[in-house]
This record gives C-alpha cells, structure tokens and sequence, in this order.
C-alpha cells in the first residue's frame, strides 16, 4: 500500500479515537452473544457514517481498487468502527460495480466477519446491491447455504433482506430458507427468519400493486405454516412479525 493510503487511514483512524464515548463502550457487550467477538473503539454509528462519508469525499475520484485497498484495511483491524467505514464506501461505490467485485465482497465475508452485526452491515447493503446488479450471483448464495462458516450462512439470507423488500428473488429466498429451515445456529435461524419477514412486507418495487404483495405475503405464509412443526420457533417468530394478526395467530399454532 502506497504511503498515501496509508496517511487516509490513520487519519480515518484519527477521526474515529476523538469521538470515542466512554458509554458506549460500556454498553457494547449487550449486542454481542458469547462466541461473537467485536473489537470497538466506542463510537455511536452515526458519528461514524458521518466520518466515513466526509472522508470519501476527497477519495472518491481514486481507483476504486486503491479504496477496496483500504477498506481491506478496515477490515483486517477488527474494530467495529473501521468495518463501517469501509461498507459505507463500498456502498457508495455501487455504480461502479464489476462482477468480479464478487470476490471481494466473499472474501471480506468468509474471512473477516466475526459477529452478526459485521455481517449485516456488509451483507444488507453492499453485497445487497452487488446482487441485484447483477442478479446471475443469486446462484452463490445458494451456494453460501453450505457453508460450515456460520456468518457466510447467514450472509446468504441477510443479503436478500432489500432485494427481497423491494419484491426481488421470491423464488430464491424460499429456497435459501428451505435449505436452512433445521440449521440449529440462532444466528442463521435470526437471518432467513428476517429475509422471510422482508419478503412477506415486499414494499417497494411493488408499491401499488396489492395483488403481487399479497402474492408474497401468501408465498410466505404458507411457507410457515407448511412447516411450522419442525422450523425453529426463532426464525418462525422472525418471519410472522408483520403478517397481520390471524396469520400470526395460526402460524404459532403447534
């Protein structure tokens, strides 16, 4: 790495220690269940986003490879802080955008993720947006569901958490949640019960069209009460949240 980029993240890393505030290092450990590990600084996430986004403003005309460089960086620390820096400049890199970005964005996940909240915020956004770009990777996450790595599990649910909002990749999002419907980790369980949840509300791509939104509400629905008796009442309880009542009464049936 060019002494440059290596002058950005100290300063990056400068910005960060001067807003550490000493309760939110006290009320870290809450978030975090035993076997996550989370380094933070102890710095609220929006003093954060703000210090990522101001900075890329004076990088955001460099290689994009020179800011996947550093966000590397972020990524090899640990700390909590610096990993949102670098899914905030990922996401704001999304135009620029190749497929074989895709590596990249595996690599972070498989290798550096380390608890739910890491995962999410590489996951819901940039790896996210990755997909519904180019929507022939659908194929890896499938792929992900294999995975003895928890987090890449979880990655292949949390991904579709947007896209499935917005009424994308219904078909997938059954599959992925077939594939992990007896996983015994809480984690993966949290995550297709969410990406369950998200498909089921399916908001935005859909706006004004009640027929298709019922259709995903319906989709998921029965998807649960098919297999209420064996699915995980975690992820069950994830995936009725918004249905309306009835539903929900129905679905929590033994």
């Amino acid at each position: 790495m060019n002494t440059e980029l290596t002058k950005i993240i100290a300063q990056i890393r400068q910005s960060i220690t001067a807003k550490i505030d000493p309760n939110v290092v006290h009320s870290i450990d809450r978030f975090f269940k035993e076997g996550e590990t989370a380094k933070t600084y102890g710095v609220k996430s929006n003093d954060v986003r703000i210090i990522a986004k101001t900075a890329f403003q004076q990088i955001k005309d460099y290689p994009k490879q020179e800011i996947f460089e550093m966000c590397e960086e972020f990524w090899k620390s640990g700390y909590m802080e610096e990993i949102v820096v670098a899914c905030v400049w990922t996401e704001l890199l999304v135009k620029q955008f190749e497929p074989e970005d895709f590596t990249v964005f595996e690599r972070w996940l498989s290798q550096y993720v380390n608890n739910w909240a890491a995962c999410d915020t590489l996951c819901n956004h940039t790896i996210g947006e990755f997909v519904m770009k180019y929507q022939n990777f659908i194929t890896q996450l499938i792929e992900w569901t294999k995975s003895p790595n928890r987090w890449v599990k979880r990655g292949a649910a949390v991904t579709l958490i947007i896209p499935a909002r917005k009424g994308l990749f219904l078909k997938e999002v059954i599959e992925i949640a077939n594939i992990l419907l007896l996983d015994t980790d809480d984690m993966v369980q949290k995550g297709y019960g969410w990406m369950l949840k998200a498909a089921s509300m399916s908001e935005t791509f859909v706006k004004g069209n009640d027929e298709i939104k019922q259709k995903h509400l319906e989709t998921v629905y029965n998807f649960v009460i098919k297999n209420r008796a064996v699915m995980p009442r975690t992820a069950l309880r994830y995936a009725i949240e918004k249905m309306p009542e009835t539903m929900k009464i129905e679905a929590m049936k033994k």
